[in-house]
C-alpha cells in the first residue's frame, strides 16, 4: 500500500503538477506562435512574460528553493501569490492590449500603471534571487532617474516622475519588461532553445560524448582535444559557456584527471573550450541575437560573419590545449572508449543535421531565422521520435514510461530555458530603460570621447577597460549591452564600421565571463575537477589567448567581420597565424637554457604582434613565415626530447 506524501512533500507535489501543466501550455502557446505568428511578438510577450515568472515559480518551489528559509506554508502563500498577481497581469495585459498600446497610449489609467508596475517588481525580484549584481544595478539606476537632481556635475539631471518610471519600465513597450529584448527570447532565440531541447532531450549531447571518447583512446594528445572537439560541436547548438562546461566538463574533465592531467589543467582546459560555446555559430550566445537587433540586421547576418572569429578561437585553444598535453602523457589504459550504438550515430547524424539545416534554410533559402529553426525542430525532431519508438520496442517493449521520458524532458528543458531567458531579458530591459531616459550612455560617451580624443587606440583601450570593468559583476548579455549603448555612437562618430564596434563589443561580453574575481564557468570546471577557483580561472586565460587576439585584430583587419567572403578567409588565416604564435610564445620551451628560451619567446610574441597590429598587408603576411619556423623547429626538438611524467600532479 502507498503512503500518503508527507505534509512538508504536499507542496512540492502540487507545485510539480502545476509546473508540467504550465509548462505544456506555455511550450503549444509558443508553437502555436512560430507556426502563425498571430498577433506579433508585443501581445506574445504582455501574455507570456507572467506566465514565465510562473513556471520560475513554480520550478523554485518544487525544487524547494524558492525561500527555503522560510516554513513550507509561508513559502506557499508567497508562491500563491505571485502566480495570482502573474495570472491577473497575463489576463489583464492581454485583454487591454489594444487599449493600452493606441487608445491609453501616454495616457495610461491607473489600472495600466498598476498592473505594469506589478510584473516590474516581479521581475525586479527574479533578479533578486538570480543575479545579484543586476538587481543592484538596477536599484541604482532607478534611484537615479527619480533622485538625479542631488547627483552633481555632468550626470545632473532633473529626476523623473515615479509614473514615469512605471511606464518606461512596464507598460510603454519600447523599454521595460515588455520590451523587445524579452520579445527577442520568447521569439527567435526561444525557436532555438526549441531545437537545442530536442537534441538534450533524446540523448544527442550524449551520444556526441561518446563519440570524443572514441577519439581520446587514440592518442594520448587526443584525450584533452576531445574536450576541445567536445565542446566545438556542443558549442555550436549551446551558446551558453556554463551549459557548455556541465554538459562535457562532466564527462571530458574526469577522464583527463584519470588519464594523468593535473586538475588545475584539466578544468582550465574544459573552461576555455566552453567559454567557445558564446563564439561557435549557428546559434550563438544570447549577446549575439542582441547585436542584430541592435544593428537591425537578420541573425543569420551575425552568424555569416561569425564563423572566421569562432574558428580562431577554437584553433587557438587547440594549439594551447596540445602543447600542454606534451607535457604530460596521457595513460591510454586508463581512456576507454565508450561503446557507440546505431541510436548514438543517428543522434549524431541528427546534430549534424541540425548545423547544416539552420545554416542551410538561412543562408540558401533565405528563410528568417524563427522559421529555419521551426522547420529544422519538425524535421529532425520527426526522425529523433521514430528512431525512439524503433529503440523503445527493441529494449524495453510499450511502456509508456519509457516511451514518455524524452518528450517529458524536453517539455521541461525547453520551458525552464525559455522561461529564464525571457525573465534575464526583462531585467535587462529594466536596465536600458533607466540607461536611456537617463542619458547615462550619452554622458559617458562624451566622456570616453573626451578621454580618447581623437586617438582611437586610447579609445579602444579605454573602451576595453571599461567593458572588463563590467564584465568581473555582470553576465555577458548586459555587459554587451552597456558596452554597446556607452561605446558604439562615439566610435561610429569617429568612422569605425558597426560591425566592428559590436562584434568588438560582443567580443568584451565573452571575455566578461572569465573576467576576475567572477566567472560562473570557471566555477563548474573548477567544482567538478575539484580544482582551486582562482588557479583555473588564470590557467585558463592564457590558454584563451584567441581572444585577445580577436578584440584588437577586430580594428587592425576589420574585413574579418565587415562581410563573409574572400576577405574575411585571409583576415581569418593572419589572426590564426598570429594566436598560433602567441600560444606558443607562452606555452612552449625552445631551448634548455632560461635565458635563451625567454628571449626566443618574447621573438616569437614580437613577430605574432606585428601580424596582429601592422598595417601593411604583405608586411604581416610575410611575418607569418618565421611563425611557421619557429613552429616547425619546436617540433623537430620536441620529437626527441624525453616526456616528463608528471601524473598525479594538482
Amino acid at each position: 500500500m502507498t503512503s500518503a506524501p508527507a505534509p512538508a512533500s504536499r507542496p512540492r507535489v502540487v507545485a510539480d503538477w502545476l509546473y508540467w501543466l504550465t509548462a505544456v501550455f506555455f511550450f503549444v502557446y509558443l508553437f502555436v506562435y512560430y507556426w502563425t505568428g498571430a498577433g506579433g511578438p508585443v501581445l506574445l510577450a504582455i501574455t507570456l512574460v507572467p506566465v514565465t515568472f510562473i513556471l520560475f515559480t513554480l520550478d523554485e518551489m518544487r525544487k524547494n528553493e524558492l525561500y527555503p528559509r522560510l516554513p513550507a506554508i509561508a513559502s506557499s502563500l508567497i508562491a500563491t501569490v505571485y502566480i495570482a498577481v502573474s495570472i491577473a497581469v497575463a489576463v489583464y495585459m492581454h485583454v487591454e492590449y489594444f487599449e493600452i498600446g493606441t487608445v491609453r497610449a501616454g495616457i495610461w489609467s491607473t489600472a495600466d500603471l498598476t498592473m505594469g508596475a506589478l510584473m516590474a517588481v516581479l521581475i525586479m525580484e527574479y533578479a533578486r534571487k538570480r543575479y545579484l549584481a543586476l538587481f543592484i544595478l538596477n536599484v541604482i539606476l532607478i534611484l537615479y532617474a527619480v533622485y538625479g537632481s542631488v547627483v552633481p556635475g555632468m550626470f545632473f539631471h532633473p529626476g523623473l516622475e515615479w509614473q514615469r518610471i512605471v511606464s518606461a519600465m512596464s507598460v510603454e513597450m519600447s523599454t521595460g519588461v515588455f520590451s523587445n529584448l524579452p520579445q527577442l527570447a520568447l521569439t527567435l532565440i526561444g525557436s532555438f532553445i526549441l531545437v537545442l531541447s530536442a537534441l538534450r532531450a533524446f540523448g544527442c549531447v550524449d551520444s556526441i560524448l561518446k563519440g570524443a571518447s572514441q577519439i581520446a583512446a587514440r592518442s594520448p594528445h587526443a584525450l584533452p582535444q576531445s574536450a576541445v572537439l567536445g565542446s566545438m560541436a556542443v558549442a555550436s547548438v549551446s551558446g551558453s559557456s556554463a551549459a557548455n562546461a556541465i554538459t562535457t566538463g562532466s564527462a571530458t574533465i574526469p577522464a583527463m584527471i584519470g588519464a594523468g592531467m593535473p586538475r588545475v589543467t584539466a578544468a582550465a582546459i574544459e573552461t576555455a573550450s566552453s567559454l567557445g560555446g558564446q563564439l561557435m555559430p549557428p546559434v550563438m550566445g544570447i549577446s549575439a541575437f542582441l547585436m542584430a537587433e541592435f544593428l537591425g540586421r537578420s541573425y543569420f547576418d551575425v552568424v555569416a560573419r561569425g564563423y572566421a572569429p569562432a574558428l580562431v578561437y577554437f584553433a587557438g585553444v587547440a594549439v594551447s590545449v596540445y602543447l600542454l598535453a606534451t607535457r604530460y602523457r596521457a595513460r591510454l589504459d586508463a581512456v576507454t572508449a565508450e561503446t557507440m550504438f546505431w541510436t548514438d550515430w543517428m543522434n549524431i547524424a541528427a546534430f549534424v543535421a541540425v548545423v547544416g539545416g539552420l545554416i542551410g534554410l538561412m543562408a540558401m533559402l533565405h528563410l528568417a531565422p524563427m522559421f529555419a529553426a521551426l522547420y529544422v525542430f519538425l524535421a529532425v525532431g520527426g526522425v529523433l521520435i521514430a528512431a525512439h519508438l524503433v529503440s523503445v520496442a527493441r529494449a524495453h517493449g510499450w511502456s509508456w514510461r519509457a516511451l514518455l521520458a524524452p518528450l517529458g524532458r524536453f517539455v521541461d528543458s525547453f520551458a525552464s530555458m525559455t522561461s529564464d531567458l525571457t525573465l534575464l531579458l526583462a531585467t535587462l530591459s529594466i536596465m536600458t530603460g533607466a540607461l536611456v531616459i537617463t542619458g547615462v550612455p550619452t554622458k559617458i560617451g562624451a566622456i570616453l570621447i573626451e578621454a580618447a580624443g581623437i586617438n582611437l587606440v586610447a579609445m579602444v583601450s579605454v573602451a576595453f577597460f571599461f567593458g572588463a570593468l563590467l564584465g568581473t559583476g555582470l553576465p555577458p548579455a548586459p555587459t554587451y549591452i552597456i558596452t554597446a549603448l556607452v561605446i558604439a555612437p562615439p566610435m561610429i562618430k569617429v568612422g569605425v564600421d558597426p560591425w566592428v564596434v559590436h562584434f568588438f563589443a560582443f567580443f568584451l561580453a565573452v571575455w566578461g565571463e572569465l573576467t576576475p574575481p567572477t566567472s560562473v564557468v570557471a566555477a563548474v570546471t573548477a567544482k567538478i575537477a575539484d580544482a582551486p577557483f582562482l588557479r583555473t580561472l588564470f590557467h585558463a586565460i592564457t590558454i584563451c589567448v584567441s581572444l585577445f587576439v580577436l578584440m584588437a585584430g577586430v580594428f587592425t583587419r576589420p574585413e574579418l567581420v565587415l562581410e563573409p567572403g574572400i576577405a574575411q578567409i585571409g583576415a581569418m588565416l593572419l589572426m590564426m597565424a598570429a594566436t598560433i604564435g602567441i600560444s606558443f610564445s607562452i606555452q612552449a620551451q625552445f631551448a634548455d637554457s632560461r635565458a635563451i628560451d625567454l628571449l626566443l619567446r618574447l621573438a616569437l610574441a614580437g613577430i605574432a604582434l606585428v601580424v596582429v597590429f601592422h598595417p601593411d598587408r604583405l608586411l604581416a603576411t610575410l611575418a607569418c613565415v618565421p611563425i611557421g619556423l619557429f613552429v616547425g623547429y619546436w617540433i623537430l626538438r620536441r620529437r626527441n626530447a624525453p616526456v616528463v611524467a608528471r601524473a598525479g600532479a594538482v
